[in-house]
C-alpha cells in the first residue's frame, strides 16, 4: 500500500531486454535515498507501478518487468535516462498523507499539456484518459498519475485536469514529460468497489464500504 507522496526521483540506467521469449525485462534504476531502506524482495512503486526489488545496491536497484506490465503501463515509453517517481510502501500505523494507492495501474493517460497558471506559480496538467476509465473520475476526487496522489480539478468527457503545485512540479518527474507522453493512471479503489456494490456484484475478499469509511479510508 502506498500514499502517492513521491519520496525520490530515480533515473533509468538501463533496460536489460529478455534473452528468451517469456522472460521478464530487467529495469535498473539509479537512486540513492530509498535504496538505504529498500531490501531485496521488497516492494517499491516506480511511477505508480508496484514492483519487486530483485537487486539492491547503495545507488541503484533492479526490478523485473513482465511483458504484461510493459504493455499496460507508461513503461512502454521509458528508456535510458528516463526519470521515474519512487515511493516505498507506507509503514503500518503511519500517516495517510495522500490517498490509498495500490500500485496497480488501470491504464495510461496521454499528456496534453502542463502549463503555468496565468499570473501564478501553480501549473495546470491536462491529460487524455481512456474512455472506459473516465466514468471513475469525479470532480474533487483522488487519482494517481505517475504514482502521484492528485485531486481532480476538472473532467470534461475524457479530458482530465489537475492542479500541480510548485513543490510537486520540482520533486517529481512531471517536468521531464512532453505532450503526447504516456502517464500511468490509477483510479480511486473506492470508486471501483462502490460500482460493484451498487450493481449487487460480489467482491471476493472485500470489506464493506461502511467498514472502509469507518476506518478512515
Amino acid at each position: 500500500m502506498f500514499t502517492g507522496l513521491i519520496e525520490e526521483v530515480g533515473r533509468v540506467l538501463r533496460l536489460e531486454k529478455a534473452a528468451h521469449e517469456g522472460r521478464a525485462t530487467r529495469l535498473v534504476v539509479a537512486a540513492s535515498l530509498l535504496t538505504q531502506e529498500l531490501k531485496k524482495g521488497a516492494s517499491i512503486a516506480v511511477s505508480g507501478v508496484c514492483l519487486t526489488a530483485v537487486e539492491v545496491a547503495p545507488d541503484s536497484f533492479a526490478a523485473d518487468l513482465a511483458a504484461e506490465t510493459v504493455a499496460r503501463t507508461s513503461f512502454a515509453r521509458i528508456a535510458e535516462g528516463t526519470e521515474v517517481n519512487l515511493e516505498l510502501p507506507m509503514h503500518y500505523g503511519g500517516r495517510m498523507g495522500g490517498h490509498v494507492v495500490q500500485g496497480h495501474v488501470d491504464g495510461v493517460a496521454k499528456l496534453v499539456s502542463l502549463e503555468k497558471v496565468e499570473g501564478g506559480e501553480d501549473y495546470w496538467l491536462r491529460c487524455q484518459v481512456p474512455a472506459e476509465l473516465a466514468k471513475y473520475v469525479v470532480f474533487k476526487g483522488s487519482i494517481a498519475i505517475e504514482g502521484i496522489s492528485l485531486t481532480v480539478a476538472r473532467i470534461e468527457e475524457t479530458t482530465l485536469t489537475v492542479a500541480i503545485i510548485p513543490h510537486t512540479y520540482e520533486v517529481t518527474n512531471l517536468k521531464s514529460l512532453q505532450p503526447g507522453d504516456g502517464m500511468n493512471l490509477e483510479l480511486d479503489i473506492l470508486a471501483k468497489y462502490a460500482e460493484k456494490m451498487l450493481k449487487g456484484e460480489a467482491v471476493p475478499g472485500a470489506v464493506t464500504l461502511e467498514k472502509l469509511v469507518s476506518e478512515g479510508f
